[in-house]
This record gives structure tokens, C-alpha cells and sequence, in this order.
């Protein structure tokens, strides 16, 4: 397998600093020779002074929250989600509708709440790490998004306090210094129910809490509760002949199949009643189809050239059902980048 020449590195700050300079040197032809590099150098204090207190230029320098996003954002999260999540055109469509929308609003009466829920290996982690690149130059490395996962993070029920309150202090302190912080919580069919309504004043229609306003951040959830129904519906659509394509959020009552899951901390939580979640957004099961095109993205990423071979021979490897049909991958494209290892 042949392996492609890396990609060469942006030089915006290089191109940057050149035309600064030469804007520079223009503007100092007319100073007498002796007071030129006087000249010179008090315009290029005054001009780097006026970029570093301009707040958007600074942010060309250094990492800054986003207070108000860029008109890109929208188009950036489009592009992501089309060339990297595959089979998956409800949670798409929810997700760049509910996304813009929300960044577009100067003024939101509540932070936006994003429960993505489907089986292990549909995408949900993918999704929410396409959402906040589309963000943040840097994604989940960002210093202004955080992100959780129940069972690392939270592993004792007898500690549930102590998290309570470290968890409050977290959000908390974050979005007092960044209102649009991101916080994502990963295994949340996991997670303690009073830990989850730990959550809920700060998902809340409140103007201030504490003197914090946290109406723009995001919220986003992960679980696995909900994906019983969503593969039960996808299998109907299937065995009666109809498109992936066609079907409807409206074919589709995730929050009732949340709610009513005794296994999911949702069903002891006040999240759903309350009406807190903005959205719920279904991971439908991958097919065959969609395990080859997440092969292909892999190999990209890897520098390779796409071997069709090998990505038919990695898709055969995977497991599928109902046992008879072999419809769906049970484990979506989790396993990919490992199977992958073997041929590469």
C-alpha cells in the first residue's frame, strides 16, 4: 500500500506579518532617512497595539472563547458531518439545524441541550467531536470545551456528593469565563441520576445563577438508552421495503423510549420531564455500505491511498445482524481503526 506525502502546513500567520510590513514600509517611503527606523518602529507598535486590543484580530494570535461565532461555523459543521459521518442523515439534519440556529441567536432564553443517543459505534462521539472543531480551533483539546465520561469520571455511587459539588464548581467556574463553553458527558445512560439533576439548573430557562448567565453554552449528551427503538423502527423500515432515507424523526418517539428505560439514569432523572433536552437526536444502526466508506475515511486520515480490497476485505470481517439477514454492523465502525492495523 502506497503511502501519500503529508499535507503542507497554513502559513495565514506568516502572510499575515508580511503584509502588516509591507504596509508598513509604504506608509514610511515619505519619512526623511535618518528618522526612518523611528518611523518604523513606533507604526509597528501602534499597529500590533491595535490588533491585540481588537478583539477578533487577537484571536488570529491566540486562542479566545467565541463570543460571537463566525459566519462559517455553520458551513464548517455541514462539510465535517457530509464527509465524515456516514448513514446518519436525521442526527445530521437535527444537528446542523439545532447548532446554527442557536449561534445565530444573540440572545437565547436557555443553553442548547443535544442528547444524541443510538448503539456503540453509530458515530455519536464523531458527531460532538465534528460539532466542536467546527467551534474551536483544536476540538476537544480546546481549553473552552469539556468533556466527561460516567464511568472514568464518576466511577463511585458513594462519592456522588463530592462530584455534585465538583461537578457545579466545573461548569460553574467555565462558563463565568467563558460563556460559550461546551460540556459533553459521555455514557450518560451510566451516570447517577442525582448527578444528572446535579446538571439542571444550569440547563434551566434562568437569566442568572449566581450572577452567571449560562444560556450560551452547549450541552451535549451521549447514550446508549433509546437504541432499542431506533433499531426496531430502522429493521421495520427495512423488511418493508422502504428507504433509510425516508424515515422521519416523527417515526421515531425517543423521548418516551428514554424516559421509560429502568436500566437509563434519564428514567429516575428530571431532565426529560422538564422538558431540558432541546433535542434528541437517533444514531441509526450502520450497514455494510457505511463500514466501507468509514474504512475509506480511515485510510485517508493514515496518508494511504484507498485499497478497495482491503476495504472490502475489513468490512467482510465485521459482524452483522439479525443473524439471517446481516443487515446491520453490531458494532457500527468502532472496531475499524483496529482491523485496519492488521492490512496496514
Amino acid at each position: 500500500m502506497k503511502l501519500l506525502p503529508p499535507r503542507r502546513a497554513g502559513r495565514r500567520f506568516v502572510l499575515g506579518a508580511t503584509v502588516l510590513l509591507w504596509q508598513l514600509s509604504a506608509t514610511a517611503q515619505a519619512v526623511e532617512p535618518i528618522s526612518l527606523g523611528l518611523a518604523l518602529a513606533g507604526a509597528a507598535a501602534s499597529a500590533l497595539t491595535g490588533i491585540i486590543s481588537y478583539p477578533k484580530l487577537y484571536c488570529y494570535f491566540a486562542h479566545c472563547c467565541l463570543h460571537k461565532p463566525d459566519a462559517r461555523s455553520g458551513t464548517v459543521l455541514q462539510e465535517g458531518l457530509d464527509d465524515q459521518l456516514f448513514g446518519q442523515h436525521l442526527a445530521k439534519k437535527v444537528i446542523v439545524k439545532s447548532l446554527t440556529g442557536f449561534l445565530n441567536n444573540p440572545n437565547p432564553k436557555k443553553p442548547l441541550t443535544l442528547s444524541l443517543h443510538g448503539w456503540t459505534g453509530t458515530g455519536k462521539n464523531f458527531a460532538s467531536r465534528i460539532i466542536v472543531e467546527s467551534l474551536y480551533e483544536g476540538g476537544l483539546n480546546s481549553k473552552f470545551v469539556h468533556q466527561f465520561v460516567s464511568t472514568l469520571h464518576f466511577p463511585h455511587q458513594q462519592n456522588i456528593s463530592q462530584y455534585k459539588d465538583q461537578l457545579q464548581m466545573w461548569i460553574r467556574g467555565n462558563v463565568s469565563s467563558c460563556p460559550r463553553s461546551v460540556f459533553i458527558f459521555d455514557e450518560m445512560d451510566k451516570m447517577h441520576a442525582g448527578l444528572i439533576d446535579s446538571i439542571k439548573p444550569f440547563l434551566d430557562y434562568y437569566e442568572e445563577l449566581d450572577g452567571v448567565s449560562y444560556r450560551k453554552a452547549i450541552f451535549i449528551f451521549l447514550s446508549n438508552a433509546g437504541a432499542e427503538k431506533i433499531t426496531e423502527v430502522a429493521l421495520d423500515f427495512w423488511r418493508r421495503g422502504k428507504r433509510r432515507e425516508d424515515l422521519s424523526l416523527r417515526d421515531l418517539d425517543l423521548t418516551m423510549s428514554v424516559f421509560n428505560n429502568k436500566n437509563s439514569g434519564f428514567w429516575h432523572s428530571s431532565l426529560i420531564d422538564k422538558h431540558l433536552i432541546d433535542y434528541f437526536v437517533p444514531f441509526l444502526p450502520l450497514e455494510y455500505k457505511h463500514v466501507k466508506n468509514c474504512i475509506r475515511v480511515e485510510l485517508e486520515s493514515r496518508n494511504y491511498e484507498v485499497d478497495e480490497d482491503i476495504v472490502t476485505q475489513v468490512a467482510d470481517e465485521m459482524t452483522y445482524f439479525p443473524k439471517e439477514e446481516r443487515i446491520y454492523s453490531d458494532k457500527g465502525c468502532k472496531t475499524v481503526c483496529t482491523k485496519l492495523d492488521f492490512y496496514l
